[in-house]
Formats: C-alpha cells, sequence, structure tokens
C-alpha cells in the first residue's frame, strides 16, 4: 500500500532522523561504559594501551605540530624519529582516518581527547551509515534497523581490536558505505559518486577497506545471484561494480603506492606463524557478547541480532532461496577467517603479527544484514522461539569453555527481555501506538546491553598486564616536553629524548630528535644502520632506540639528552659535547663496503673519524678461546658461577660492554646490567661498566640464560679526552651553516672545502645530494650515514628526499580523476542533448495542439 499525506511525512521524517538515533545511541553506551570504568576522558585510568600509547598518541601528536607549524620536517620527512626517517607512509596509514584532524583545534597536552574522538565518532558514523545501507538491502522500519546498527557500531571486533587502533575503526565506516556504492551499481546508479566512495574507504584506510571491499563484494554477489534479472544485465551488474571499484582505488593510488613501497622497504617483521584454528566451542562463543578470552575471531553483534539471525532460517516470508544464500554466506565467511590461505587473502597475502582474526569486522556486517532480513520481515512467533531454541542450545554448548565469564551470562539472561519485546511486537503488529512504546523499550534494553557488552569486555581486558596504559601525557611527559623544547638547537645538533620511555614513539611525543622510532614502516637502512653503531631495537628492529654512549651521541650530533634518575621527574637533562650534524672528513676516509670493521668499536672509530678506543684482548677463566666468526660461546648457566672475562685497560678510561644477543647478567666494575636479548628479535645497546681502577683490571661476570654466543671483542675502554678533542676537530672543520627545513637538508662550508661531508641521518632509499648546484645523485654511505664526496672543493652542500613511489601513485590518480572527469561530462552531455530532444518533442506536440483543426463537415465540403 502506498502511503501518502502525514503517513508519508512521517516515513521520510524517520529515515532521515534514524541514522542520527543510531549515531547517539552508540556513542552513549560507549561513552556510559568508560564512565562506569573510570577511563579517560570521563575518568583517570588512561586509554593508552598498547599501541594506542606506544604509537598513535604520539603520531597525533606529530600532527599536532605539522598542523602548527611546530614540527621539525614535513608530511614526506620526520626529522624528530629515528634520527630521521620517512613520514609520508606513516601519514597515509595512521593518520588518515579523517576524524584524525581534529586533534589540530585541541592544545597538545590534550592530544589523547581527540584520539578518544576518532574512535567515538567512527563508531556513530558506522553506526549511521549501516541504517542508511540496510534501508537498502530491505524496506523496513528505519528505527528497528537503526538498533541493530548499533550493535554493528559496538561489535566485539570494534571493542576487542579497533578501539585501540584509530586508523582501523574507519573500516566501520567503510563498510555501509562501500555496500551503499555496491547498491548504487545494482540500481545503475551514480558510477562516479560510488567512485568517490570507494576512494573515500581506501584513503582512509586502506588495510581495513580491502577487507570491506571483500566482505561487501561477497554481500553484492549474494545479491545479484538472488535477482531476478536476465543473467547478462546481472553480469553488468558485476562489471560495473568492479569498474567502479578499480576507478576508485586508483584514484587513492598514492596512498597504496607510497606505503607499498616503503613496507618493501622496511625492516623485516618477525615471521608470523598460524597457530591454527580455535575450536569450534570456543569459535562458537564469540557469537555471544560481553566475553573477551583466547584467540579467535570477534564477530559478535549483540544478543538482538544473534536472536535474529537464529530466527532467519525459520522466517517463511524469506524465499528459501534467499536463506539458503546468505546463510551459506556466513558459513563461507566464518570459515574463511580460520582457514590460513583464506586468512592470507583478508589480509593482503602476508600474516599478520598480531591477531589473525582482524577481518572479522567483514563477518559482523554480514551478521547485522541477515538480521534485518529477518527483522524486516517481521517474525512471528514460532519463528522467533525457534530462534530462541537454537540460541538456547549454543549457549549450552558453550557453557563450559572459559569465554563464558559474567557477562556473557548477564548478557544471555538480558537475552531475555529481547526476546519478549520482539514477541510483543509480533503481537501488536497492527497498533501503532503500542508498537511505539515497544520499540522505545527495545531501544533502552539495546543501548543498555550494548553498554554492559562494552563495560565486560573492557574490565577483563583492563585485567590483564599486557594492556597496562603508557605513561603519555602525564605530569613527567609534559615536564619532559618543556624541557627538551627548552634546548632545542635544531638543526645545529640534536636534543635527544633519550632511552628513558615514556611510549615507544618518545621523539614524537616530546619533541627533540631522537633515534627512538617504532612502526611498521621502519626502514631496514635505518634499524641497520642505528643496530651496526651500538643503538638497541626491539621487535626485530621494528622498533629502534636511542643511543646511550657519549660515541653514538657524537656520530648523531646529539647535544643534550634525558637520563633516567631519581628525583622529582624521574630524569634529567644532560649536555653533551657534540659535533654539527652535519661533518666533514678526510677524502679517503674508507667509506661502507671498502673495509670491513672487526668490531663494533673499530665501526664507531671509523664512523667518527678518530681513535677513541681501547680494545683489549679478552682472558676467559677455564681457558679456552673463542669461535672464529661466532665469538665466545657460554653455556646455560644462569642460577651458576657463570664465566669470567678478564681485560687490561688504561686506567681511569671508561669501560663498555657489548653483546647484543646476549640474555642473562652481566656484572663488573661494581655494576649489574640484567640484558635481555633475544637473536634478531631484541638487541641490546652498548652499555657503561664503570671507570676502570688504578691497576687497569677489567672482571666481568657473565651468566647466561642459555647457550649462547657473545662477540670476541665486547669489552671497550673509551679514552673520555680523545672524544672530546675529537668532537672539537669535528666542530672546527664543520660547516659554517647547517640548514634543515622540510624534506631537505644543506649545509655551507667555507670556500673550496674539500673531503667528504657526512649528514648523520640514516640513508634511506629516496635521498639525493648535489654539491655547489650540481648534478643530484644518490650518497654513499659511512657506517649507514648519507656521505657526499665534495671533490676538489665546494661551498655548498644540499640534499633532499624524494618519497619512493608517490611519483607512480599521483600518475595513477591523475589518470583516474581524468576517467571520472570524462564520465561526469558524458553523461551531463547525454543528459542535456536527453532533455533537449524531450523539450523538442514536447514543443512540437505543443504546436500541433495549439493548430486548428478542420472540424469533419468542413473537410466533407
Amino acid at each position: 500500500m502506498t502511503r501518502t499525506g502525514p503517513a508519508l511525512g512521517r516515513d521520510l521524517r524517520a529515515r532521515r532522523t534514524a541514522p542520527w538515533f543510531a549515531a547517539v545511541t552508540a556513542m552513549g553506551a560507549y561513552c556510559l561504559a568508560m564512565a562506569v570504568q573510570g577511563t579517560y576522558p570521563f575518568g583517570g585510568r588512561s586509554r593508552a594501551v598498547n599501541d594506542l600509547g606506544n604509537q598513535f598518541v604520539p603520531f597525533h601528536a606529530r600532527l599536532w605540530d605539522l598542523m602548527h607549524g611546530e614540527a621539525h620536517g614535513d608530511l614526506f620527512f620526520n626529522w624528530a624519529s629515528g634520527y630521521g626517517t620517512p613520514f609520508l607512509a606513516d601519514f597515509f596509514t595512521y593518520l588518515m582516518n579523517p576524524f584524525s584532524w581534529l586533534v589540530g583545534v585541541f592544545p597538545r597536552d590534550g592530544v589523547e581527547f581527540p584520539v578518544f574522538l576518532v574512535t567515538l565518532f567512527s563508531v556513530g558514523l558506522a553506526a549511521a551509515m549501516m541504517t542508511v545501507f540496510l534501508g537498502r538491502l530491505h524496506e523496513g522500519s528505519p528505527w528497528l534497523r537503526a538498533l541493530l546498527s548499533v550493535g554493528f557500531g559496538l561489535s566485539a571486533w570494534m571493542i576487542s581490536d579497533g578501539f585501540s587502533d584509530p586508523m582501523w575503526m574507519w573500516g566501520l565506516v567503510a563498510l555501509p558505505l562501500l555496500g551503499i556504492a555496491y547498491d548504487w551499481c545494482l540500481r545503475r546508479r551514480r558510477w562516479v559518486t560510488g567512485s568517490l566512495l570507494v576512494t573515500v574507504c581506501w584513503a582512509g584506510n586502506f588495510y581495513t577497506a580491502a577487507m570491506a571491499t571483500i566482505g561487501m563484494g561477497l554481500v553484492l554477489l549474494v545479491r545479484v545471484l538472488l535477482d531476478g534479472r536476465p543473467m547478462a544485465e546481472r553480469l553488468r551488474v558485476v562489471a560495473r561494480a568492479a569498474s567502479m571499484t578499480g576507478a576508485g582505488i586508483l584514484l587513492a593510488a598514492p596512498v597504496l603506492t607510497v606505503s607499498l613501497r616503503a613496507s618493501k622497504l622496511s625492516q623485516p617483521a618477525p615471521v608470523a606463524v598460524y597457530q591454527g584454528p580455535p575450536a569450534p566451542l570456543d569459535y562458537l562463543a564469540h557469537l555471544i557478547p560481553g566475553g573477551l578470552v583466547g584467540r579467535a575471531p570477534h564477530i559478535s553483534v549483540g544478543m538482538l541480532a544473534l536472536l535474529l539471525v537464529a530466527a532467519y532460517p525459520f522466517i517463511g516470508r524469506a524465499p528459501r532461496r534467499e536463506r539458503i544464500a546468505w546463510l551459506a554466506l556466513i558459513v563461507l565467511m566464518a570459515g574463511s577467517l580460520v582457514w590460513q590461505p583464506t586468512i592470507l587473502l583478508w589480509h593482503g597475502m602476508a600474516m599478520p603479527n598480531g591477531s589473525p582474526y582482524r577481518a572479522s569486522i567483514a563477518l559482523t556486517a554480514v551478521l547485522v544484514c541477515v538480521a534485518w532480513l529477518a527483522l524486516a520481515r517481521r517474525p512471528r512467533l514460532p519463528e522467533l522461539l525457534g530462534g530462541a531454541a537454537l540460541v538456547l542450545v549454543l549457549v549450552l554448548c558453550v557453557s563450559t569453555t572459559a569465554y563464558m565469564t559474567t557477562g556473557p551470562w548477564i548478557l544471555t539472561a538480558g537475552g531475555v527481555v529481547l526476546l519478549g519485546l520482539l514477541l510483543a511486537l509480533d503481537r501488536f503488529r497492527d497498533d501503532r501506538r503500542v508498537r511505539r512504546g515497544l520499540t522505545v523499550a527495545l531501544a533502552g534494553a539495546v543501548f543498555l546491553s550494548s553498554s554492559y557488552t562494552v563495560l565486560s569486555t573492557t574490565r577483563i581486558r583492563d585485567a590483564v598486564e599486557w594492556w597496562k596504559p603508557k605513561r603519555t601525557f602525564d605530569e613527567q611527559a609534559l615536564a619532559a616536553y618543556a624541557q627538551l623544547k627548552a634546548a632545542d638547537a635544531w638543526p645545529a645538533s640534536r636534543t635527544d629524548p633519550g632511552p628513558h620511555s615514556f611510549a615507544s614513539n618518545d621523539p614524537m611525543l616530546l619533541a627533540g630528535q631522537g633515534g627512538g622510532y617504532y612502526s611498521s614502516y621502519l626502514p631496514a637502512v635505518t634499524a641497520d644502520a642505528l643496530h651496526r653503531l651500538g643503538g638497541g631495537w626491539y621487535i626485530q628492529g621494528r622498533h629502534t632506540r636511542s643511543f646511550n654512549d657519549p660515541v653514538g651521541r657524537a656520530v648523531m650530533g646529539v647535544s643534550s639528552y634525558l637520563e633516567p634518575e631519581a628525583g622529582p621527574d624521574g630524569f634529567v637533562r644532560r649536555a653533551a659535547l657534540a659535533p654539527p650534524v652535519v661533518t666533514l672528513r678526510p677524502s679517503g676516509t674508507p667509506l661502507d663496503g671498502t673495509v670491513r670493521d672487526v668490531s663494533l668499536f673499530s665501526r664507531q672509530e671509523r664512523v667518527l673519524g678518530a681513535r677513541v678506543y681501547e680494545v683489549p684482548t679478552l682472558a676467559r677463566s677455564g681457558g679456552g678461546d673463542p669461535v672464529p666468526g661466532r665469538g665466545w660461546p657460554l653455556k646455560a648457566d644462569g642460577a651458576g658461577a657463570g664465566t669470567t672475562f678478564t681485560a687490561v685497560c688504561t686506567p681511569g678510561s671508561e669501560a663498555y660492554w657489548y653483546a647484543p644477543w646476549l640474555r642473562g647478567r652481566v656484572d663488573a666494575l661494581g655494576t649489574t646490567l640484567r640484558p635481555v636479548g633475544k637473536y634478531r628479535m631484541t638487541s641490546n645497546p652498548l652499555y657503561r661498566l664503570g671507570t676502570v681502577p688504578a691497576d687497569g683490571r677489567v672482571a666481568v661476570g657473565v651468566r647466561s640464560a642459555q647457550r649462547q654466543y657473545i662477540p670476541e671483542s665486547p669489552v671497550g675502554c673509551l679514552d673520555r679526552a680523545a672524544l672530546e678533542r675529537t668532537v672539537r676537530h669535528l666542530r672546527a672543520t664543520g660547516p659554517d651553516r647547517v640548514d634543515a627545513a622540510g624534506h631537505g637538508i644543506g649545509a655551507a662550508f667555507a670556500p673550496r672545502t674539500a673531503g667528504i661531508a657526512v649528514i648523520s641521518v640514516p640513508a634511506t632509499p629516496g635521498w639525493r645530494c648535489a654539491v655547489d648546484g650540481g648534478p643530484a645523485r644518490v650518497p654513499r654511505t659511512l657506517g649507514g650515514l648519507m656521505a657526499v664526496e665534495l671533490g676538489d672543493g665546494a661551498t655548498r652542500l644540499f640534499c633532499s628526499y624524494r618519497t619512493p613511489g608517490l611519483r607512480l601513485g599521483l600518475a595513477a590518480s591523475g589518470a583516474a580523476a581524468a576517467l571520472l572527469l570524462a564520465v561526469t561530462a558524458a553523461h551531463l552531455l547525454r543528459t542535456r542533448t536527453s532533455g533537449a530532444s524531450r523539450t523538442s518533442r514536447t514543443s512540437r506536440t505543443s504546436d500541433s495542439s495549439r493548430r486548428p483543426r478542420s472540424s469533419f463537415r468542413s473537410q466533407r465540403s
């Protein structure tokens, strides 16, 4: 029956208002849970857990600096982290959620609040857009589909996986947006607008957009399969969707080409090994909301949706072919999430190092779609009871699993209330006033159950030590920021936050220019250079640390740094005698590839350009010699007496210890070290042991936690006076001025300066250097740092960084933009021509109607 008058007006208002209602309900439920838990911004517990604290809060602080003109560098290069790293791939991957840009309107020390808003607004927008898409999937009450959309916005995936990765939250928005775009394909409308929606999804976060594209592509295939049109027309729908997707992705090509190129150049991630699928009952238990245990796909979308999905097989108004197709899609997608070949397909052919089930976001959308297809058919009493019986069987089967803690049981009991309201809606289906009251009651039940779902899961997570919040903008961090800003001397020299860790990206969080850097795009060149110069790393080199030895700091031009120390702030800023960031070496200095360094100490000396270490020959207690090419073998005797190495150095010098992969204990000169090295995964830095005593004897006791090797020359004794002389020489012979702006760095020398200019920046691919305006060439390297030969003499050196993959991406994006413009122009021309043709026909008809017609009588005459 066609609605007219007041009824039609009510329908239009409901369709316009329901998405807003879904957004407000979802966001309100999330905020209520955070307030009850006492989590920021509603309480004292920080949200900065895991990567949210280690990566995304610091990255948003960096974005704030860029937006306010306080960053060293630009979108292309970041001078703060890793002693200089590319940044555009980080920006594209971590900061392209449009809500991230809200950070600019808040103060810097309040960055955590806009980061919270990224999550909150993404939840709201996802719920709103899902409300719109469900209306295109099947007609029905906008308010009821809004309630199901709340379950999608606050799905188990969002609570468990997405909340700590703000950029992934855009995937929640991408799913319904892509569903709307593919719906236009079914209706043969808005190809250009659909392509732009694809671009918005892929630009916002290509990682989750790929999963969303696969998921909504499967939904489209089911809809095409169930469509009654001829096969040729259905194939045209698929082709239209494929071309629209391709054009949209091409328009976002720079995001992909830059990120993929940076990924290939990055430090390799630890090899992730799939542990196999979860037990079937553990997997099925995750359909019930409110729990968090073990490794399994997080697929719950609330008890309301679960009841309706369970009722869907019994709903007679839904054609059998439709029910079979949609239920088969659920089963196939659920299986694909736990089968290794399809896990790789969902994740871009790479096994994730974290959860292998991130693609469960796509299944949550399909479950909500099926729940709506059930609810839109106004399920009857027997159908709802059949679904309730299935849910009861599910609960009984999984009741003994570890997943079924207090939260899931309470929410299961609450499902009885939801079932009663659904049954009442069926009972009073023809009484609009009663149905309105029942819908309000159902909305309240969904709001409370959704909020409790978030609260229950959050409490379980917060009790785990792994999820302990990081220190981001506490009082000590703010004090450190103030000290670093006050001492900033860039680009003449660096102010390093040092090894003291507030988060894994301290240089972005606190300002300064340090070696700390944690990112999936950390260049392999950077990780290798810092490691070979004595810096520590974590996660197989995907998290580097600042140098904490004087030679390393001198090489990198560090003039001040933070150091842990007991006191009110927990740290102290120390000054260091440092050369400039650009220094000069004599011609003939052995560059990388021309000489083999026998130890870390000889490598540091070669890069520094002077002898500053005494590297003694070790004697081992009990005798024995090192194994050529491997070093000193150690037995696993962590609880025993261990092994003692003895060396003789000049009295008064400083003894340092370097064994990057050692795990155990080291005792020497009154110092106790507890290194936690693990080959390739965790690298220890160069440690200070102490001052060599008057007798010159250095005894080092080593207790090994496992069978392993340490370097043949792990001890070096530093001559501080020699180091200071070298630094003064580098300052005296260095450039007159060093300039660094954006993604370039330059130096002005005295006229006719000869030798090799060394820029204390890792030589990542993309750098080109020119001398006195000559041709730009790829620099050579000294210890992994950029080195440029000045020839017979030069006055000016300038190096510029060009992001690998950017030109290709811009070219592809330009081609896609031209295609979209051409299609738009053709459509406008066709529309105008068609309109002119209709106008002409109308005009002829009008002229004909105005022309006097002869009467039958006159014709006869």
